[in-house]
């Protein structure tokens, strides 16, 4: 006897989705990915996909996951342009606790535009055999509240039709109506969690100074959400071609500016430094100031449903929206597939709660960056109905003193970055040798402003 075929269906063509869908081919005999938009043949900007337009980062954690599904992904963008840049040694940051050291490599960012990193990855994953791109409407789930059994799709040049499967996963986006099609099944209603620090971004490219387009730091201007005033802060990341993207952003009541001419003056104005200003005097810029406002945290619960449907899986921002300032989504979408691929090759097609098994599993590193966003976003003005909760107060105390600590005390950012770099989990910040360093402080003097190298600020032309 030949064994059953076994087959998966995606909903959507995002980053999400096909990282997702590479995940799936390794259990799967087909998957196909479902899109309502074209997608573009190389690194062009995506219908859809607003935030594009601002600055990006992969984290190693995220990395080292999408290294696991496409082996040598890494070397291609590096090749595409892309920049491996150590953590905290290449990162000039301003926190919400005064500037941070750049301690020694504790793990790295790569950065590149999102259009060069997306192409890429679409490339390396569509070449893979086991894999259709179908572009089409996404109707609904087919099935009961006990399993779902495929999705009715509508595609673009034919009829409405039925793909039947044996585990459909929602990889939609922020625009994901899986919440009310599971309560048309019968499902009871999610429960779902929105902080809304009011962020708008802005963010336009430059040319950076010659002398400073081969090699350059992250630089971060943090706000801090103590101040009682809205938060502004910017960050410039040096991408592909000798670029640097830069993206400004404020809360209610300090949002950055729409307009060209008023961009720097804002960087020079709003921040609590002027240092991403100054660096913008001899940089030229290439681009327009793109804007959004679309960076609320949303999280749907789905792992705590009381009944889950057999066959169905939500991840990425169908599962976990997550502001972008902190760059945390795209990693969080690479953790979720290797997930989602382990499960399903420990538990095998057709185990009983294999599907609620596989949403504890993509839930736990949404959860991680959930807590690290709301660390920050919970206490803009606003960001909530009733404002932070007691369990809010006491986790961004305890992290904000880890924070101060980390600006003087190399060992404790290292534990920090563990996390933020999403490599390891919140409990290395809970170790009683942390707790100790945390009610210590910092072991050096706070620095008096930007630990730029003599080398760097003389390359982007600064005195």
């Amino acid at each position: 006897m030949t064994e059953r075929t076994t087959t998966a269906v995606v909903l959507g063509g995002s980053l999400a989705g096909l990282l997702a869908a590479r995940a799936l081919a390794d259990v799967a005999d087909h998957v196909t990915v479902v899109e309502r938009d074209v997608l573009p043949a190389g690194p062009e900007p995506r219908t859809g996909l607003p935030q594009a337009r601002h600055v990006h980062q992969l984290w190693s954690g995220g990395a080292h996951a999408m290294e696991e599904l496409l082996p040598g992904i890494v070397a291609r963008l590096r090749d595409a342009g892309a920049h491996r840049l150590p953590v905290t040694t290449d990162m000039v940051a301003l926190s919400p606790y005064g500037w941070y050291r750049r301690w020694a490599e504790s793990h790295h960012m790569l950065l590149c535009s999102r259009d060069l990193l997306d192409a890429t990855v679409r490339e390396a994953v569509l070449a893979d055999k086991r894999i259709e791109l179908v572009q089409a409407e996404v109707l609904g789930p087919v099935g009961t509240d006990a399993a779902v059994t495929g999705v009715r799709i509508r595609p673009h040049d034919s009829a409405e039709r039925t793909l039947s499967a044996d585990l459909v996963v929602d990889a939609t986006g922020r625009g994901s109506r899986t919440a009310g099609r599971l309560t048309e099944l019968g499902l009871p209603a999610v429960e779902q969690r929105e902080v809304d620090s009011g962020v708008a971004y802005a963010s336009r490219v430059f040319r950076a100074p010659e002398a400073a387009r081969e090699a350059f730091p992250v630089v971060n201007v943090q706000p801090d959400p103590r101040a009682g005033k809205p938060g502004c802060g910017g960050v410039l990341l040096p991408i592909e071609d000798g670029q640097w993207i830069v993206t400004l952003f404020g809360s209610r009541g300090g949002e950055p500016p729409t307009e060209a001419e008023d961009f720097v003056r804002y960087a020079r104005e709003e921040l609590r430094h002027p240092v991403i200003a100054e660096l913008l005097t001899h940089a030229e810029p290439l681009t327009d100031v793109a804007y959004t406002r679309t960076t609320a945290n949303r999280r749907h619960y789905y792992e705590r449903m009381p009944v889950w449907p057999e066959n169905f899986a939500v991840l990425g921002d169908a599962l976990c929206a997550l502001n972008p300032i902190y760059g945390h989504g795209m990693s969080v979408a690479a953790q979720g597939a290797v997930a989602l691929r382990d499960v399903i090759r420990r538990q095998g097609w057709g185990s009983a709660g294999l599907s609620r098994r596989i949403q504890r599993a993509v839930a736990r590193p949404a959860s991680a960056a959930w807590d690290l966003a709301l660390g920050m976003d919970v206490f803009y003005p606003g960001a909530t109905e009733n404002g932070p909760t007691l369990r809010d107060r006491l986790l961004a105390a305890y992290v904000g003193r880890l924070l101060y600590t980390a600006t003087g005390n190399g060992r404790i950012a290292r534990r920090v970055t563990d996390v933020t770099s999403l490599e390891r989990g919140a409990e290395v910040l809970l170790a009683p040798s942390v707790l100790l360093a945390a009610l210590a402080g910092p072991l050096k003097p706070a620095l008096s402003g930007p630990p730029l190298t003599a080398e760097e600020r003389k390359a982007a032309g600064l005195p």
